[in-house]
């Protein structure tokens, strides 16, 4: 177990206060970037990851796109594509699930 960077799952301050409010308990990223057991700090609040997950993009649900702070899929897909530089959506496409609780 190890203490993360908070920019390495929540890559903007909207994400890390979202975090702290509760309104977002899980990131899917590109690549593994926490193990079960790690922790991060946000101000003063201590995060755990709870779960690790190999998923697609196609697993995705609303349920998943509100733990990140969307209001469903469509708005999380539209997020996407106004974060990243050519994206495009791929049901295929492999993604890590970290999942977090406030402790």
């Amino acid at each position: 177990m190890s203490e993360l960077d908070p920019d390495t799952l929540l890559p903007s301050e909207r994400m890390r206060d979202q975090a702290k409010a509760g309104e977002v308990t899980q990131i899917h990223r590109g690549h593994r970037y926490a193990d079960e057991g790690d922790t991060l700090v946000v101000d003063d609040a201590t995060f755990e990851v709870v779960a690790v997950e190999d998923r697609t993009l196609g697993d995705l649900t609303d349920e998943d796109a509100r733990a990140e702070g969307a209001r469903d899929l469509e708005q999380y897909r539209e997020m996407l594509d106004r974060v990243h530089d050519h994206f495009e959506w791929d049901d295929d496409s492999e993604v890590v699930l970290h999942r977090f609780e406030k402790r």
